[in-house]
């Protein structure tokens, strides 16, 4: 695909609402679209629940929040319909040069579509016929980073992409965060939480890595990893606290980008550690590391071997690639990447 684009865009839309892990990685894209037009207004669609991420982004012009879980419930048809209608004609109304699915399913098909942008660019093997609304369509290929995945659209823009970077905005330390971290001292994270169940590593393991390894830690997570951060709090021998379900999505990254190094599930907050260049030791079950690991080098993923794995199950009545996964293996990769002493 060569010259797809006339002219400079002088208006960009980039649809990309979620997941968390996926807005991460777009962030590269984001960078080299940027830098390849660096005075044309980029707008972004985002779930909400993600925006903190891109709100205030040096980067971007616009942020349009869509409720995408809400339009799932049939109950609210009605509001859904007129919330659609209502960003539609919206989008329409902004004139884009340009539009870029990042998503490939239905919903941001059709949000591409309303744009009416003269160039409307996707990938070859989007979903839900999410393809048939570009006017340009792009091979992305299935066994690849998601990072590299969403660059290759970035070259067929002409963008370089030949030093992927994650530009995160700026944060400023909140006094919650601040009272957090004060007394701590040098800590490292653990996240023990995972949008999918099959994903997450036994608390009562973590808690032994923690007892083991005799260094402060700081357990985050959402609100729905309350229990499993009190578990590893109560079973680690004071060497953990948690903090999950205390802190915004920005509060968390100031957390994080301040750690020694993060020991995670495959889960989006995890790469928010790459993003910051701080060491990620990812323990890795039924997801491919290829595709989600962490991104770029000083990082350790640590998987069971097993051959049932990736199977990409969300939940599993057997998950046998996580319990196979054992503290010492664990705590064998923190000691050899970061030279803990035993």
């Amino acid at each position: 695909m060569k010259n797809i684009l006339n002219n400079i865009p002088q208006k960009i839309l980039v649809v990309k609402p979620s997941s968390l892990g996926d807005v991460i990685h777009s962030l590269p894209f984001l960078n080299a679209l940027h830098l390849r037009f660096p005075d044309a207004e980029i707008h972004w669609v985002i779930a909400r629940g993600f925006e903190q991420i891109i709100a205030k982004h040096p980067m971007i012009t616009k942020v349009w929040i869509i409720d995408k879980d809400r339009w799932k419930k049939l109950r609210l048809l009605g509001r859904t319909a007129a919330e659609l209608k209502f960003i539609f004609r919206a989008l329409k109304n902004e004139h884009y040069d340009l539009a870029v699915d990042l998503q490939g399913l239905f919903r941001s098909g059709l949000l591409i579509k309303a744009s009416n942008a003269t160039v409307r660019i996707g990938f070859k093997e989007a979903r839900e016929g999410s393809r048939f609304f570009y006017t340009h369509k792009v091979e992305g290929g299935r066994d690849i980073h998601a990072v590299d995945r969403y660059l290759k659209i970035a070259a067929e823009l002409g963008c370089n992409i030949s030093n992927p970077t994650f530009p995160m905005p700026n944060i400023e330390e909140t006094e919650n965060v601040k009272d957090i971290k004060q007394g701590v001292g040098r800590y490292s994270v653990i996240i023990p939480g995972a949008r999918k169940e099959a994903n997450k590593w036994l608390a009562e393991r973590y808690a032994d890595l923690v007892r083991q390894l005799k260094k402060n830690f700081l357990v985050i997570g959402s609100r729905a990893d309350v229990d499993l951060g009190k578990t590893i709090e109560e079973l680690s021998g004071g060497f953990a606290r948690s903090i999950a379900g205390e802190t915004n999505l920005i509060e968390l990254c100031s957390i994080i980008k301040d750690a020694d190094y993060v020991v995670s599930n495959d889960t989006g907050p995890m790469h928010i550690a790459l993003a910051y260049s701080v060491p990620v030791v990812a323990i890795f079950g039924p997801a491919n590391p290829a595709r989600t690991g962490p991104y770029g080098s000083g990082h350790v993923v640590v998987q069971s071997g097993l051959d049932c794995a990736p199977c990409y199950k969300r939940r599993c009545s057997d998950p046998k690639c996580m319990t196979a996964i054992t503290v010492d293996m664990v705590y064998d990769a923190v000691v050899k990447r970061f030279q803990e002493e035993r």
